[in-house]
């Protein structure tokens, strides 16, 4: 039996997230309105915290993908052709070895590439799958996503994940670069398989975000905890009310935090002052809903055809499979 072999390509200086971080919060909370970047979210706490939202009665999108993958993985790696798994993002172990299972399954299977900003979390999901896949050739890549496409590894006929529904994270005009710039990272004939959350009423699409529990409240708010650690802010967690909110002219969700009275926040590593006023509120997420149409035009722009589209019994989300032209 020919043994996994895991290789590690970090593309990311040393001071990447903290730099990033510094950058995000000068920009985000120095704009009118103020927002900060969704993927600040996520040290230790907020990792916990959503899994913990992933396994809510409300928050539906993590149970219908996985549904959608476990009934069509057979049909997407046979359309997809695809020697090397290319997954953005920190993806879920059983989505991720649903994929992989059906692609060994064809017998085309040879590389797997997980591409993350977090080497620790990578070398450490990469090395569990070496014990469950041999004589997969596991090639991690320790990089931001959304700008550094152009360094994926080349080798085999590729298929990209992007799953979860992150894409709706991204506002339009970066969404459009973003598919583009996986396009311009493909070959004609390889294929990106997209995870999206589908336009649906309100009534089902808030909870999700604003579970009757509050751990969703809780992992809004633990962003502010994150610049209190990284930054040494002094934000006071608890005086901000969790807001989700639906869009209808844009469709999307959003995440906010509403101050519950007149502050002013010191962020000493950045020497950032913030004043809010009663009620003012910092946006923390978009997550955008999508319709079959609207990601077949999308795609269509980026110079991908949609070959095939999936969603689960109660058409709540959505899985396109589309091929580089």
């Amino acid at each position: 039996m020919v043994a996994a072999t895991l290789t590690v390509e970090n593309h990311l200086p040393a001071d990447f997230i903290a730099s990033t971080l510094r950058r995000d919060v000068v920009t985000g909370l120095t704009a009118e309105p103020k927002f900060l970047p969704p993927r600040w979210f996520y040290d230790d706490r907020g990792s916990v915290l959503f899994d913990e939202i992933t396994r809510l009665p409300e928050y539906y999108p993590t149970r219908a993908e996985r549904s959608i993958l476990r009934a069509e993985a057979a049909e997407i790696a046979a359309a997809s052709a695809a020697t090397s798994l290319v997954e953005l993002g920190a993806g879920s172990a059983e989505k991720t070895h649903l994929l992989l299972d059906a692609l060994r399954a064809t017998g085309s299977l040879r590389t797997y590439v997980p591409v993350d900003v977090s080497d620790g979390a990578l070398r450490t999901a990469s090395a569990n799958l070496l014990w469950d896949y041999p004589g997969l050739a596991v090639h991690a890549v320790v990089a931001d996503f959304e700008r550094h496409l152009g360094l994926l590894p080349v080798d085999g006929h590729r298929m990209v994940a992007l799953l979860g529904g992150t894409i709706g994270n991204l506002a339009p005009d970066t969404r459009a670069q973003f598919l583009g710039n996986v396009r311009a990272a493909l070959r004609p004939g390889e294929t990106l398989l997209l995870g999206t959350d589908l336009v649906k009423s309100p009534d089902v699409l808030l909870p999700a975000y604003d579970d009757a529990s509050g751990v969703t409240a809780e992992f809004n708010r633990n962003v502010l905890n994150v610049l209190n650690a990284e930054l040494g802010a002094d934000f006071r967690a608890e005086a901000f009310d969790h807001v989700a909110r639906w869009d209808a002219e844009h469709e999307w969700v959003e995440m906010r935090l509403r101050a519950q009275q007149a502050m002013r926040v010191r962020i000493p590593a950045v020497d950032l002052t913030v004043d809010l006023h009663r009620g003012e509120e910092i946006r923390t997420e978009i997550s955008a809903k999508f319709r079959r149409e609207r990601v077949a035009a999308e795609l269509d722009a980026a110079g991908f055809g949609l070959t095939r589209w999936w969603t689960d019994e109660e058409g709540r989300f959505g899985l396109s499979l589309a091929t580089a032209r």
